[in-house]
């Protein structure tokens, strides 16, 4: 069976070297649906806890909100990371509360700071599902990823690693203690 979350991540970006509309900056307001697999958890009766899942989610995926999302080899890079120093804004502001802590991956780099993520590709619908199963692949089971951006829209399904332990209070998963992280619940033995 399955648990749904939704987030909605307002960003704005521009495909390089697009010959179309998309080539210029503009925004967006994306929705993400996660589909987290697994067994229903007899304590809670469910698979996963639906804010739980956003709450893991949104820590990494805040980065994208609000957010200008460029490929590496664009050439408006540089150009904005000097006006947000020239601004004072390139090492954040005290406006900028809502940043997730940063990360580096194959496909992507947030810098929180300044509210920017860079990307290896093209930020598409295609491109965000294969950055967020990325980051989260290891703290959920995933078994689908939908992206959606204006009219544009991209899923795609994955092989659920298997069960997890998960607390019979609030139905997380445990930690590789047997201890729920949220509640302190110990794993019956």
């Amino acid at each position: 069976m399955r648990s749904i979350a939704k987030l909605d991540i307002q960003y704005a970006h521009r495909f390089y070297n697009f010959k179309g509309e998309a080539q210029y900056l503009h925004g967006h307001t994306g929705k993400l649906t996660i589909e987290v697999e697994d067994t229903v958890n007899p304590g809670v009766n469910m698979v996963f806890p639906c804010n739980e899942i956003q709450k893991t989610a949104w820590n990494l995926l805040q980065n994208f909100d609000h957010a200008l999302i460029l490929r590496e080899d664009d050439p408006l890079l540089p150009a904005i990371l000097t006006v947000y120093e020239k601004q004072g804004i390139r090492n954040g502001a005290p406006t900028n509360k809502m940043k997730g802590p940063a990360f580096k991956t194959e496909l992507a780099t947030a810098y929180p700071e300044c509210r920017l993520v860079v990307t290896k590709e093209t930020m598409t619908v295609e491109g965000m599902i294969k950055i967020v199963y990325e980051l989260l692949k290891d703290k959920l089971n995933i078994a689908k990823l939908t992206f959606t951006s204006g009219v544009n829209a991209a899923t795609q399904e994955y092989k659920p690693t298997g069960t997890h332990d998960r607390c019979p209070c609030c139905g997380i998963e445990l930690g590789p203690d047997g201890v729920c992280p949220k509640c302190g619940c110990r794993k019956s033995s």
